[in-house]
């Protein structure tokens, strides 16, 4: 991948942090329950390791920790008024299973190059800052994600404790197996007052940063999305002795339906994604005509009434289609979150850090979803983008240079610089 920025603008001390956070992201890469690969799940030895590595290194950098009731690792670093709500930055330790070693842990450890500059020039902002490495965001054990922030915003449901991994191990049994209290949970929530915003750096996965050859972006919004099962129902009919134009063939009438959703959406634009992404014909013969078809419509944005507006017009599409050909057209909607909007006052800091370090302050929204997503619930966020690789995440292929680390770091340190002046 091809830097075309100098780093004229990036202090020594930022390019040498940058290089401190790609081997720190080795070492943390390293621990992992899968030889060859990297896993790293919550509530398991690796969780533990992780946090004990990082722990070390938030003690280095002149921060108090400690471990939470849900498994987050914790640390803080004082400002000048000990009552005044802190700024916290973060983001997650846990991974997908065979991951990248970027995703979530170069927040955690930009976080760190944030508080290490502080404590090494002596600067006390007028807030404290904190970093918290979160523990589950994925849920790749239990199948349940954002574990780690609902923690810090006191949102566990009561039933996720049940919630039992592919050896049947409970959410329940796992806590108390690593040392935590399940009956304690609500003693890491955070009272509202403890933090005025909240930051969050992660790796763009996505690859509009690299097609716009800039080092970072100014996150906008996280996509809110809805996932619906979808069905096409005609008739199964003989491939041979049934006439084409008497046919209500179920996979004909998807097949357009799926090839509208790709032109309405890329029509409609306001960074609007719609997938189909599973598709099953019945009853699946290769002589018979495809009586029933279901499949699932994934639809993204990083604003709900665009997202609702597409939605509807996807969905009299599908009905429109299955009416021309004499079929019948359902869908269920079974999951769907609320896009989050990140916070203008953050958003101007973050785009005024980048616009010095690169001429340009690029804003896009994150179509995958983000610890910050619980955390604006309570909180203000913002988040900043940096480029990767072919914008491939959740592999091992993931990649990141360390000049464009340079680059973050920089603009990391001055915008929790700028906090010095006031809050939001």
């Amino acid at each position: 991948m091809a830097e075309a920025f100098t780093l004229a603008a990036v202090s020594e001390s930022a390019k040498f942090a940058a290089e401190r956070v790609m081997a720190r992201c080795d070492a943390l890469a390293a621990i992992s329950e899968m030889p060859g690969q990297l896993t790293r799940v919550y509530l398991s030895e690796e969780h533990l390791q992780a946090n004990r590595l990082v722990s070390e290194w938030m003690t280095a950098a002149g921060m108090r920790v400690w471990q939470d009731g849900v498994g987050n690792i914790c640390g803080r670093y004082e400002g000048l008024d000990a009552s005044a709500p802190a700024l916290l930055l973060g983001s997650h330790l846990d991974s997908v299973r065979n991951a990248g070693r970027y995703d979530g842990p170069l927040g955690v450890l930009t976080a760190l190059e944030v508080v290490a500059h502080l404590h090494q020039n002596g600067i006390r902002l007028p807030m404290a800052v904190e970093i918290v490495g979160f523990c589950d965001e994925e849920g790749t054990r239990f199948g349940i994600t954002l574990l780690g922030s609902r923690g810090l915003t006191g949102t566990w449901p009561a039933d996720w404790l049940e919630r039992q991994d592919a050896k049947g191990i409970s959410v329940a049994q796992a806590m108390q197996n690593f040392g935590l209290d399940p009956l304690k949970i609500g003693a890491s929530q955070r009272a509202v007052s403890d933090f005025c915003a909240y930051l969050e750096l992660h790796i763009e996965q996505g690859p509009c940063l690299q097609a716009a050859d800039v080092p970072l972006g100014v996150v906008t919004a996280i996509n809110g999305a809805r996932r619906l099962n979808c069905e096409f129902t005609g008739h199964a009919g003989h491939a041979g002795t049934v006439p084409m134009g008497q046919r209500q063939d179920a996979l004909t009438a998807a097949a357009e339906w799926t090839l509208a959703i790709e032109s309405i959406t890329t029509t409609t634009g306001r960074n609007l994604v719609a997938t189909v992404g599973t598709l099953e014909c019945l009853p699946g013969a290769v002589n018979v005509i495809p009586g029933q078809v279901k499949l699932s419509l994934d639809v993204r944005g990083p604003r709900d009434d665009d997202l609702s507006a597409l939605l509807e017009t996807l969905l009299a599409k599908g009905r429109d289609i299955a009416a021309r050909r004499g079929l019948a057209f359902a869908a269920e909607q079974f999951y769907g979150i609320s896009a989050t909007t990140c916070s203008a006052g953050l958003q101007h800091r973050l785009s005024q850090s980048v616009l010095q370090l690169q001429g340009q302050a690029m804003s896009l929204p994150s179509g995958a979803g983000h610890d910050a997503i619980a955390i604006a619930e309570c909180w203000p966020v913002g988040m900043l983008f940096v480029r990767c690789k072919d914008g491939i995440s959740h592999h091992p292929d993931e990649s990141v240079t360390t000049g464009d680390v340079a680059y973050a770091v920089q603009a990391y340190i001055n915008t929790v610089l700028s906090f010095s002046e006031g809050h939001l």
